[in-house]
């Protein structure tokens, strides 16, 4: 839970047009992820989750699907969001990082991987540390992440 002086003090770290820019992509993506039956869960991770950001930051979101294929073999999603170019590709076990870069330079990272990722019985260590480090649900129509937050 963030509290009030925290978040003030994350609003006061970064330039009021960076505020909007994180806001309006995190929306963008939340709204796209609630249109799409694919999608079971959309948790906002690291400093922006946890109203931390600096001005170097990056938007660190996972994306769980029943279709990871969809996410990994190609870029339409990203171009229909306009996350910009792609940048790397990396693998980190169950979540394969996408990381875009827009056009201002802010970072998005999208981490996507399945339903798998937020088991809870028992929970991965490198889930849990990403979680514990700040996490924010932005869509969980079935729960999973709710669980996996309560878990950790």
């Amino acid at each position: 839970m963030v509290r009030d002086d925290q978040a003030a003090s994350f609003r006061t770290a970064l330039p009021p047009e960076r505020i909007a820019e994180i806001d309006e992509v995190i929306g963008r993506i939340t709204r796209w992820a609630r249109s799409r039956e694919d999608i079971v869960g959309l948790l906002l991770v690291g400093s922006c989750a946890r109203n931390a950001a600096r001005p170097d930051s990056d938007i660190d979101i996972v994306l769980l699907t029943v279709d990871e294929p969809r996410y990994l073999l190609d870029d339409v999603w990203a171009m229909e969001l306009g996350l910009g170019e792609l940048i790397r590709t990396q693998s980190w076990g169950a979540i394969t990082e996408r990381r875009y870069s827009t056009a201002s330079g802010l970072e998005v990272e999208m981490g996507i991987g399945s339903p798998a990722w937020a088991k809870t019985d028992p929970v991965d260590p490198g889930t849990h540390r990403v979680v514990t480090d700040g996490a924010r649900l932005l869509h969980d129509p079935a729960g999973i992440l709710a669980g996996l937050l309560a878990a950790c």
